[in-house]
C-alpha cells in the first residue's frame, strides 16, 4: 500500500525542526524564499503587502519581502510592532524599508498573511483581527503561511475570524488544520514548501493513490475476492453497493435479498438467503437494511459469521462499540450515524475518530467534507473528497468499494485507505453534478488507475 504525505501535529513539527540538525535561521531562509516565489507567481508583477506578526511567522514574512524587493516587486510591510522572537528580530533587521503598524496600513492587490499561522493557540486580538479583514477583503489574491491567522493547527478551530485565502503554503509538511473543518474551507489551494526536513514514521498522513495489481494468469474469482452482502428494507442502496464492488476489482459479489432486483448485472448473484461462506473476503451489511427486527437478526447472523466485516449505514445504528472488540471490523459512518454509534463528544473530528477506533478495536472512517480513517493502533489518514459527494447514496458506493478492497486482502486500515482513494477519484472522474450512480462506471478507471 503506497503510504501519502506525513501530516504533523504543531508539536511534531517542531520535533523535525530541532532534529533535522540544520540551523533554525537556514529554515527561515528557505521558508521566506518559498513564500516569496509563491507571492511573486500570484502577484504577477502586482504590488504585495506582507503582514508580519512578532513571532516566527512574522520571520518568514521579513525574508520572503527581501527577497520580493531583489526581484524587482514592488512590496511593503506592514507589522503588529517589533519582533518578540530573536530568530524574527534578525530577519526584521535585513528588512531595510519602512514597515507600516498593522493598523494604519492601505490595502493591496496581493495580501500575504504572516502574522500568526501555526504558532497560534488564541484568538487574534480584536484589532488585530479588524485589521487582517479590512486588508484582506479588498485583495484580489490572499496568501496565508503556513495557515491564515486564527486557526488551531491542530484541530482546524477556528478561533477567531478568518478570511478566505486563495492560497495557503504549508511549511516543511503538511498540518491537521489543512484538513480539517472549519479551517480546510478557508485555505484556498494547499501548496507544500520542502524545507529539506527528514520527516521519518508518521501516524497521520494525506490518502495517496494504492497499488492494486492486476490479475495474474493464475487467479480466479475466489482468489481476486469474495463479497458477501445483505440486503434490506431499501434495496437499491444494497444495489449500489453491490455494484460499486464488483466495479471496484471483486472477483465475486453476492448479494442475499429478500426479492429480485432486475436492474442488476447477471455478474451481481443474488440469493434469497445467504450462509456465511468461508471463502468470502469481507461480508458487507448496512446499506439499505432497515432497523426493525429481521434486521437485527442479519446483523446478528453476520456478527457471528467469523469473516472480516464492513458495517455500514442501519448497522451502526444496531450495534454497540463494545459488541465489536476481537473482531475484524471497517466501520463507515457519517457525522450522524457516528454520534448515535460513539456519542456527541468534544475534541476534532481527528481525536473523536481516533478515540472511537481505540473504542471499538475498529478501524472507523468518518465521512464528511474532512474524511479521517482511523485504526485502533492509532494510525490515520485525511482526505477531502469532493464536495459532490454529499448525495444520496455515495457512501453505499463507498462501502462497496471498502469491501472489495477487503476481499481482495488488503488489511482493514489500508482497505479502507483504498477505498477512500477509490470514492473519491471516481467523484473526480465524474465532476460536477454527479450522482451515486454515476460513480459506478468511473470506478473501474480509477481501479486501473492503480495497477
Amino acid at each position: 500500500m503506497t503510504e501519502g504525505e506525513p501530516i504533523l501535529t504543531a508539536a511534531e513539527m517542531h520535533g523535525a525542526e530541532t532534529a533535522a540538525g540544520v540551523p533554525l535561521f537556514v529554515l527561515m531562509e528557505r521558508a521566506g524564499a518559498a513564500i516569496a516565489e509563491l507571492a511573486w507567481r500570484v502577484a504577477a508583477g502586482a504590488p504585495v503587502l506582507i503582514l508580519c506578526g512578532p513571532g516566527n511567522n512574522g520571520g518568514d514574512g521579513y525574508v520572503a519581502a527581501q527577497v520580493l524587493k531583489g526581484r524587482g516587486a514592488t512590496v511593503r510591510v506592514a507589522a503588529t510592532g517589533e519582533p518578540t522572537a530573536a530568530l524574527a528580530a534578525g530577519a526584521r533587521a535585513g528588512w531595510r524599508d519602512p514597515v507600516e503598524a498593522l493598523e494604519e496600513a492601505e490595502p493591496a492587490p496581493v495580501v500575504v498573511d504572516a502574522l500568526f499561522g501555526s504558532g497560534l493557540n488564541r484568538g487574534l486580538e480584536p484589532e488585530v483581527a479588524g485589521a487582517l479583514a479590512r486588508l484582506a477583503g479588498p485583495a484580489r489574491h490572499r496568501v496565508a503561511v503556513d495557515l491564515p491567522s486564527g486557526v488551531e493547527v491542530d484541530t482546524g478551530a477556528l478561533l477567531s475570524a478568518v478570511p478566505s485565502m486563495t492560497a495557503t503554503l504549508a511549511l516543511g509538511a503538511r498540518k491537521p488544520a489543512h484538513f480539517l473543518e472549519p479551517a480546510a474551507s478557508l485555505m484556498g489551494q494547499v501548496l507544500l514548501a520542502d524545507l529539506g526536513l527528514t520527516i521519518g514514521e508518521a501516524s497521520l498522513r494525506s490518502l495517496a493513490r494504492p497499488h492494486l495489481p492486476a490479475p495474474r494468469e493464475a487467479d480466479h474469482k475466489y482468489t481476486r475476492g469474495l463479497v458477501e452482502m445483505v440486503g434490506g428494507a431499501m434495496p437499491g442502496a444494497a444495489a449500489l453497493a453491490a455494484l460499486a464492488a464488483a466495479r471496484a476489482g471483486a472477483g465475486y459479489v453476492r448479494l442475499a435479498v429478500d426479492r429480485a432486483l432486475p436492474g442488476l448485472p447477471l455478474a451481481v448473484v443474488q440469493r434469497a438467503e445467504w450462509t456465511a461462506d468461508r471463502l468470502a473476503g469481507a461480508l458487507l451489511i448496512g446499506p439499505g437494511l432497515g432497523r426493525d427486527d429481521a434486521a437485527r437478526a442479519q446483523l446478528g447472523h453476520a456478527l457471528s459469521a467469523g469473516r472480516p466485516l464492513v458495517l455500514d449505514g442501519d448497522a451502526l445504528h444496531l450495534v454497540a462499540p463494545r459488541e465489536l472488540h476481537g473482531r475484524d471490523v471497517i466501520l463507515t459512518p457519517h457525522a450522524g450515524e457516528f454520534d448515535a454509534m460513539f456519542g456527541i463528544g468534544s475534541g476534532s473530528k481527528l481525536r473523536r475518530t481516533r478515540d472511537a477506533a481505540r473504542t471499538a478495536g475498529a478501524v472507523v472512517v468518518h465521512k464528511g467534507p474532512d474524511t479521517v480513517i482511523a485504526a485502533p493502533d492509532g494510525r490515520a489518514a485525511l482526505a477531502r473528497p469532493s464536495p459532490w459527494l454529499a448525495t444520496a447514496g455515495t457512501g453505499d458506493v463507498l462501502a462497496g468499494a471498502i469491501a472489495a478492497m477487503r476481499a481482495r486482502g488488503l488489511a482493514p486500515f489500508e482497505a479502507a485507505r483504498a477505498g477512500v482513494w477509490l470514492h473519491a477519484e471516481a467523484a473526480r472522474r465524474a465532476g460536477p453534478g454527479l450522482i451515486a450512480d454515476d460513480l459506478i462506471s468511473e470506478l473501474r478507471a480509477a481501479a486501473v488507475a492503480c495497477s
